[in-house]
């Protein structure tokens, strides 16, 4: 993948898999705008990409609100005379279940992971338009935001809703040559370093510097940040041109496109559905096959 002279905004890439994405980017030849809230990560992050060859500059800015992604637009400009890729990768964390759930906890994440991403495309969207040569919108979705998960409504809510946008924008911005797509990535980081499931797999695996078992990077499709950053290069890249309007899975070995909701089932009564009606043909019509909900428990194989 060759993306000299592109260049590419990275949300939240100061460290995690935000800066996996910006890394990879650069190593491709992007000239990238490293973003994170505070100025140390920022320029550890420089340094680190630097060190490997890459040009890449640095905002200090809390993703959420409009002047921070006029910010990150501005700077790319400013900086490298143009942008063609933004990557929504910037997030937070306020895990409880619903009825310990603040008002807070709930609007902190969905400002920065639904409104940020809005605030940020909108802004880069913007530009790429005025520019006339296209662009690529990546935005950053969860397992979590296609199944849902236990004590994360405020963030499967934002997830969801991330990949709704993705559908949305590819209709809206298709004509002037931006593509837009949902990453749904699975990745051994903090978070996940939390399953007790993996655990102790990927602690083992850091300290020896063995790779992860097939049962994680097959069967859960669990593996490295670096194991997801391709697919990130790739849909920045001309030969992602085409690629527009989908929810893809990277995460191990293992790479998925997710189905988008549709109709799985469907019967019609002439007049309309009473609910005595609809409670007579639900278990042996429409219901009969209900679908699944939750991200699935990780099963490490038995000793």
């Amino acid at each position: 993948m060759d993306l000299h002279g592109k260049v590419a905004v990275v949300t939240g890439s100061g460290r995690g898999l935000g800066l996996g994405y910006a890394r990879a980017l650069a190593a491709a030849g992007a000239a990238v705008i490293v973003n994170d809230v505070d100025q140390d990560t920022v320029d550890a992050a420089l340094a680190t990409i630097r060190s490997e060859g890459g040009t890449a500059a640095g905002v200090v800015a809390a993703v959420g609100d409009s002047a921070a992604a006029q910010e990150l637009v501005d700077a790319a400009v400013r900086e490298f005379g143009r942008l063609d890729v933004l990557v929504t990768n910037a997030g937070i964390l306020r895990d409880r279940v619903l009825w310990k759930m603040t008002d807070d906890d709930f609007d902190d994440v969905v400002r920065v992971h639904l409104r940020g991403t809005f605030t940020c495309a909108r802004a880069a969207a913007v530009r790429m338009r005025e520019q006339g040569t296209g662009g690529s919108l990546v935005l950053i979705s969860s397992p979590a935001g296609q199944r849902g998960n236990f004590g994360q409504t405020n963030y499967a809510a934002a997830k969801a809703g991330v990949v709704a946008m993705a559908r949305t924008w590819a209709m809206e911005l298709g004509r002037a040559g931006i593509t837009v797509n949902a990453v749904v990535p699975v990745a051994a980081t903090e978070m996940t370093r939390t399953i007790p499931a993996f655990a102790p797999v990927i602690e083992e695996s850091e300290r020896t510097g063995s790779a992860l078992p097939d049962w994680l990077r097959k069967g859960e499709g669990l593996g490295t940040v670096e194991d997801v950053t391709g697919l990130v290069t790739f849909l920045a890249s001309d030969a992602a041109k085409d690629v527009t309007g989908q929810a893809i899975g990277v995460g191990g070995d293992r790479l998925a496109l997710w189905a988008h909701p549709k109709e799985k089932a469907t019967a019609f009564a002439d007049g309309g559905w009473s609910a005595e009606a609809i409670a007579a043909q639900w278990p042996g019509g429409v219901g009969a096959e209900p679908e699944t909900y939750g991200i699935p428990a990780p099963q490490a194989p038995e000793a």
